[in-house]
């Protein structure tokens, strides 16, 4: 008789097809990684006076400012305006990383239901 339980064969049917799902969505995670990495993102402040690029590595690229943010009697002002720039552009880039991962996150449903 048959001992019950084991797996002497190797993995059965189920567990193979997930293993290739699961293997299946880390490169797609990997790809989406990739190219979130190689969008530039930027954002404005002060109405366009400053302006922030940053990429999708969460690095700093370029920094414009308007000729007219540069007041030698409001730096504070001007500081401002850069942090919020670079704030606003890197929640764009959390926003595009969330985005893209719900959109893999939809592919968990065929991962026989575990809830990941």
């Amino acid at each position: 008789m048959a001992k019950r339980g084991g797996f002497p064969g190797g993995m059965p049917g189920n567990m193979g097809n997930l293993m290739k799902q699961a293997q299946k969505m880390q490169k797609q995670m990997e790809e989406a990684q990739k190219q979130l990495e190689e969008q530039e993102f930027t954002a404005a402040a002060g109405g366009g006076a400053v302006q922030v690029t940053v990429s999708g590595k969460r690095e700093v690229l370029k920094v414009t400012l308007a000729e007219e943010a540069v007041d030698p009697d409001d730096v504070e002002m001007l500081e401002d305006m850069i942090v919020a720039a670079v704030n606003e552009a890197l929640r764009q880039v959390d926003e595009a990383s969330a985005a893209g991962m719900s959109q893999l996150a939809g592919g968990l449903g065929g991962l026989g239901g575990f809830g990941l």
